[in-house]
Order: C-alpha cells, then sequence, then structure tokens
C-alpha cells in the first residue's frame, strides 16, 4: 500500500508544461479608496496603474507589472489566483490538460492592465485558476531606500487555500509539476492531510491548503525583507488606529520556518506578511511531516491560531461571476489535535 509520503515524494517533472511560480491574486473588495488607503498607505505597496475601478500593485523588488489587483465590486470575493508560465505554448498544453479533466476554460487577452494573453481556469475543485506568459515590466525599486514606505512590502510569494479535500486538491498539483515540500497530517494508520505546502520556485511554497470549508481563499502571502520589516509595519498599523486589522501574530511557523503576521483588509481578505523560509530548490529535496498533534507546527512557539483563522476566508467566484457553493472539510485539524494531545 503506497503511504502519503511516498505519494507526495513521487517525481511528476515530465509535465508538457513549465509553471514557474504564484504571480498574482485579483480580489473584488467593495470601497477601493478603502483598499488603497490600507494596501497602499499603510502596508507601503507600489501602485503600477489605475481605473475608475481598478488597482494594479505590486511590491519592491518586483518588475512585474502587478502581483495584486484590486477590482471594486458589490461584493468582496477572491476572483483570481495567477501563476506565470515559461513561454506562450505552456497556455496550449495547459488548455489540454485542463480540457481532459472536462474543466471549465477560456482564453482571454488585454482584460487587464499590462498583461497579454492568458488562459482562465475553474480546476475540479472550484478554485479560479489563471495562467499567462506576456506582462508588462517596470525597474526593480529593490533599492530605493528613500522612497519604501510600510513594511516594506519586497513581493508577492504565495497562495493558501481553504480545501476541503486536500489530499485530492494536493494530487491535482502534483500532476501540474509542482512539489511537495512540507505537510501537518494526523497520526495512525487512518492518516489524513490538515495542510499541504506546494511550490515550483526553489523556496517553501507557491501554492499551500490549510483542511476546511471550501473552496475559498485563505490568504495571499506577501514577502517582507526581513522580520523588523513585519514588527514594523504592526507598529505603523496601530500608530494609524488599525491594529485590529492584526488577526493573528506576530510569531514564527514551525512549518516554513518563517516569521508571520497575519492581517485582515476593510473587506476581511486576509494577508500574511512573510520572511524567513528556506532553500527547497534540490531536485531530491524530501517532503517534511509534522504531525498535527505537535503545538510547533503552526506556530513554532506553540501559540494557538484563533478560530477566525480555520474559520474564515474569501468566497471565490465561478464562471458565471457567483460564489462558487461551499462544502465542508472531512477533517478539521483543531479536532484532531485535541483529540491525540487529550
Amino acid at each position: 500500500m503506497t503511504t502519503l509520503r511516498e505519494t507526495l515524494s513521487r517525481s511528476r517533472s515530465d509535465v508538457p508544461f513549465d509553471i514557474v511560480r504564484g504571480a498574482y491574486g485579483e480580489l473584488h473588495v467593495t470601497n477601493l479608496e478603502a483598499s488603497q488607503h490600507f494596501y497602499v498607505d499603510l502596508l507601503g505597496l507600489v501602485e503600477s496603474a489605475r481605473t475608475p475601478d481598478t488597482l494594479y500593485l505590486r511590491g519592491w523588488e518586483e518588475q512585474t507589472h502587478h502581483s495584486i489587483v484590486l477590482r471594486e465590486r458589490p461584493k468582496a470575493a477572491a476572483a483570481r489566483l495567477s501563476f506565470r508560465v515559461r513561454t506562450p505554448g505552456d497556455l496550449d498544453a495547459l488548455e489540454r490538460s485542463f480540457a481532459e479533466r472536462e474543466c471549465a476554460h477560456e482564453r482571454v487577452t488585454g482584460e487587464l492592465a499590462g498583461m497579454g494573453e492568458a488562459l482562465r481556469v475553474w480546476d475540479p475543485f472550484g478554485f479560479p485558476l489563471e495562467f499567462f506568459h506576456e506582462i508588462a515590466r517596470f525597474p526593480t525599486q529593490l533599492q530605493r531606500f528613500d522612497l519604501h514606505r510600510g513594511a516594506p512590502i519586497m513581493r508577492f510569494d504565495h497562495f493558501n487555500i481553504h480545501a476541503p479535500l486536500v489530499e485530492q486538491t494536493t494530487d491535482l498539483w502534483l500532476d501540474l509539476g509542482f512539489r511537495c515540500t512540507e505537510y501537518i497530517s494526523t497520526d495512525g494508520d487512518d492518516e489524513r492531510m490538515t495542510g499541504c505546502w506546494l511550490t515550483r520556485k526553489p523556496l517553501v511554497h507557491d501554492l499551500a491548503m490549510t483542511a476546511g470549508v471550501g473552496p475559498r481563499l485563505h490568504h495571499l502571502g506577501l514577502a517582507t525583507a526581513d522580520a523588523l520589516g513585519v514588527l514594523r509595519a504592526c507598529d505603523q498599523l496601530a500608530a494609524a488606529g488599525h491594529a485590529g486589522a492584526i488577526e493573528r501574530g506576530p510569531g514564527r511557523h514551525g512549518v516554513s520556518n518563517a516569521f508571520f503576521v497575519y492581517l485582515r483588509d476593510p473587506d476581511g481578505h486576509r494577508v500574511e506578511l512573510y520572511t524567513g523560509d528556506y532553500y527547497t530548490g534540490d531536485h531530491d529535496h524530501p517532503p517534511l511531516r509534522w504531525s498535527v498533534s505537535d503545538p510547533s507546527c503552526r506556530s513554532f512557539w506553540g501559540a494557538q491560531a484563533p478560530d477566525s483563522w480555520y474559520d474564515e476566508s474569501s468566497v471565490v467566484l465561478d464562471p458565471n461571476g457567483e460564489p462558487t457553493p461551499l462544502r465542508a472539510s472531512g477533517v478539521d485539524e483543531r479536532v484532531a489535535r485535541s483529540v491525540l494531545m487529550a
């Protein structure tokens, strides 16, 4: 019988396309001015472009046109999880792959500023994905220390999703050429995953998933240059009267080793400020397992995450622009942990 570790370690590097990394997230927000204040004035992201209802943002080291897109709409939602591919031909190969899975998909060109053709896909679990190659570029602002604001945020790092079917969702991303770097699972013969970290770039993750009601977007991960940037952002939020935006942390994860804080924007979308993970690019890098009963896996210092961190997330949209129906997960990390630790 194949173990979970053996499944996660199996090489699937012969896929006929090359997804480079997670690239940007598109969020629907209900008040663009309030969102601009949070993301630009307080967190310090760089504004790349703006239209009457859309704001394009990037980090200080990023050269691509945007890594966050905020669109003003009547209801808040996560509209797109977008990944960059190496060549235009990768879009054709990905389209064939998702068509074989009978997933809804479409090609779009010119809908977003600074971008060429993109393939939009709704995966078998209802997550709205996008793949693209062509995007406009800016000079890096990495060393414009005289201009830096906020943490400052350097770049987009990852997506985290709330997935009811963690094992099956993980299997899809492994088939797309991703590697598992770390995971959390229950103990005993009936081992179940409660979290998984998957990557294309040589760091810990481009996509992570947490077992829970879904499909939903748990958070966007934004990288800072160092741990002091995470603390600086918290000080600046509190000084500006926005201490209530701080949901969890600061702290250090066991999984990934990263120093973190979780924030909630004016619409409740969650963002993580994140720094201090490690290199995973060797071809034989083994997945690291954490027991769900280990109090240091989610927080290396042993602090429990609030229930909101497990229960609340951003709804995602179906091909008609409506919220995708939700389903419950068959495993709850908090219940599994409490039983095992009793």
